[in-house]
């Protein structure tokens, strides 16, 4: 009786041990995301949101053994330098978090810079697209885009078919960034820029500049703007000011007519071009998939934009990234993996992260907005690059 005892307790502490091995080596990988869920660009911070939440739901198991993730969400209230920084320091100094993503604005990106830096915790960015930024932040990385991949290559096929254009971006870095790309490409192939005005991000009234682009008879007008909202409104001026009828032919980045807003602009955008790296029309396996998923989960009605996708490729790089490392995530074998980072499954394409600049390479296309099946979509007319770097780094290196 004395050693059956003796057994049966030596018995319970194995089964306990092996218990308490299973609690230490399960591993809680943080993952700090932020978007914004308030202010003017909560549309587009509940893009990011959907491409998350999607994308959980679909892989959140594709861990290894005794792994899972914990995502801690966070509101920067939209273009608020001040409240990003906040909240990202507190998800790395308080919740200890291992990585960051989301954030829709540069100037956002711009102010946690330093501190993914200081604390070498990686940050992959799903919209926000600031080429510069990233010089000097190495644990940041992008899925997103860069301007300069789209306006640079659509100044290029503009001064082929147009003589003069005029420019019209929203007044921040990527707006800059856009203005710059377009009209370097447009020049080189022998195009005149007649002018070029910056609107205000905050409350944009795109009505007087609408005027000033009108008067100044340009064949084509180059927009960007960040997406959402203000690119119904600009269409929409667009259209009250009759430039359609004056003939000047609307062109800009995918940010003028985002998938998620083209049935509220109607017919007057009909026509307009653009260069992007994804329409949720497009007939890629992977993207039909990516499409039936997402209007299944969100409403048959619904189109994904370029920013649910961006959120759903930002998860998988970091779920592949938890996975390559087996759950025991170290930042820098984190950054080395990024820099390798590519994706064959993604419903853009083919993409990858530039090594050398820890920038996305992205294919891109040369859309037009069309009516199919009644509905107003972005169709791919011609690929424009399948692996297209971002070409202002480029520039930058020959001043």
């Amino acid at each position: 009786m004395k050693f059956a005892l003796k057994a049966l307790v030596l018995a319970g502490f194995s089964v306990l041990n092996l218990g308490l091995g299973s609690v230490v080596l399960a591993e809680t990988v943080k993952i700090g995301f932020i978007s914004s869920y308030s202010g003017a660009a909560a549309a587009q911070g509940d893009q990011l949101d959907k491409g998350v939440k999607l994308y959980m739901k679909l892989n959140g198991d594709k861990l290894p053994p005794g792994v899972k993730v914990e995502l801690i969400t966070r509101d920067d209230t939209g273009p608020n330098p001040d409240v990003a920084k906040r909240v990202a320091q507190e998800l790395i100094v308080r919740d200890k978090v291992q990585f960051l993503t989301g954030l829709v604005w540069t100037p956002n990106m711009a102010a946690i810079a330093p501190l993914t830096t200081e604390a070498k915790v990686p940050f992959i960015s799903m919209n926000a697209a600031g080429a510069r930024v990233m010089n000097n932040a190495p644990y940041m990385t992008r899925v997103s885009f860069t301007l300069w991949q789209s306006a640079y290559p659509l100044g290029q096929w503009a001064a082929k078919k147009y003589k003069k254009a005029y420019t019209a971006v929203s007044d921040f870095a990527p707006g800059h960034e856009a203005e710059e790309g377009f009209i370097k490409g447009f020049k080189e192939g022998g195009g005149e820029v007649l002018g070029s005005v910056r609107v205000p991000l905050a409350n944009p009234d795109f009505v007087p500049f609408m005027q000033r682009i009108k008067d100044a008879k340009p064949d084509v007008l180059f927009g960007f703007n960040p997406a959402g909202k203000a690119a119904t409104a600009m269409m929409k001026s667009y259209a009250d000011l009759d430039l359609p009828k004056a003939g000047v032919k609307f062109i800009g980045t995918g940010d003028i007519v985002t998938d998620e807003e083209l049935q509220g602009m109607g017919d007057v955008a009909l026509g307009v071009t653009t260069v992007h790296h994804y329409s949720a029309a497009s007939d890629r396996p992977a993207n039909k998939a990516f499409v039936a998923a997402y209007k299944k989960e969100y409403g048959a009605d619904l189109n994904p934009g370029f920013m649910v996708v961006a959120a759903w490729d930002a998860m998988d790089a970091i779920f592949a990234a938890i996975r390559e490392q087996g759950g025991k995530v170290d930042p820098d074998k984190s950054m080395e993996f990024f820099k390798k980072w590519k994706s064959t499954t993604s419903p853009r394409g083919a993409f990858s992260i530039d090594p050398e600049t820890r920038d996305v390479i992205n294919p891109e296309y040369l859309r037009e907005v069309k009516k199919v099946g009644g509905k107003l979509v972005n169709v791919e007319i011609e690929t424009i690059g399948t692996a297209v770097k971002d070409p202002m780094k480029e520039a930058d290196k020959k001043k």
